[in-house]
């Protein structure tokens, strides 16, 4: 019976259109928070939770006005990167000789980490829109002791790309397209397959780039 009942919360979670069509902007923010650095929920959606959620706002879908939404998102994800830098800096190594789960591989942080290492600060931008080097690059940047001046200064530059691009990206397609709401699985698969190749590229150029 528990493990049905976890198969299913798990289904939810994996899940954009369920995630807001049942937890509504609640399960959104607390989604969106512990993507953004919390290392246990890397798996979680991201990128087309965020336009998801502007595409069901334009269509009356989600209840919310748009600016709302899109302050809430922003604010969910800044704090999440927060948490996880504090969360870095105060026991981020002790992850290094921390025993593999189901929810935690060893293999993520360290690409993570060779992702930070080559871009520095700019990795905190650009990890925004790479799923689960997001959700690892504060802890590593809070692990590295990075200013923590320059990772806000960064970390604010990023998330306000990443919020305001995906979530008044998809309400405004939403407004332009209303019947886009009808192809929300072929709009999912077209933002994994994006991210999926964004993901190969950077570990391919990561993975030179300390090979040499």
């Amino acid at each position: 019976m528990c493990n049905i009942l976890l198969g299913n919360f798990l289904e939810l979670l994996f899940d954009s259109e369920k995630i807001i069509m049942t937890g509504g902007i609640v399960l959104i923010v607390l989604v969106v928070f512990f993507e953004n650095g919390v290392i246990f929920t890397f798996f979680l959606p991201g990128d087309y939770l965020l336009f998801l959620s502007g595409l069901f706002c334009a269509n009356g879908i989600l209840e919310i006005d748009i600016t709302t939404l899109t302050l809430l998102i922003f604010f969910a994800a800044l704090l999440g990167c927060f948490f996880g830098y504090y969360f870095g800096r105060r026991v981020g190594y002790t992850l290094y000789n921390r025993k593999e789960s189901r929810f935690f591989k060893k293999k993520y942080l360290e690409e993570a980490e060779k992702f930070f290492n080559k871009w520095g600060g700019r990795s905190i931008i650009l990890s925004r829109f790479l799923p689960i080097v997001r959700t690892f690059v504060p802890v590593l940047a809070g692990i590295a002791k990075y200013r923590l001046k320059l990772f806000a200064f960064y970390t604010f530059a990023g998330v306000t790309l990443w919020v305001s691009s995906l979530v008044l990206g998809g309400y405004f397609l939403g407004q332009e397209f209303p019947q886009l709401k009808n192809y929300i699985h072929y709009i999912i698969a077209g933002f994994l397959l994006v991210t999926t190749i964004t993901l190969i590229k950077s570990w391919m150029v990561v993975r030179k780039q300390s090979r040499s």
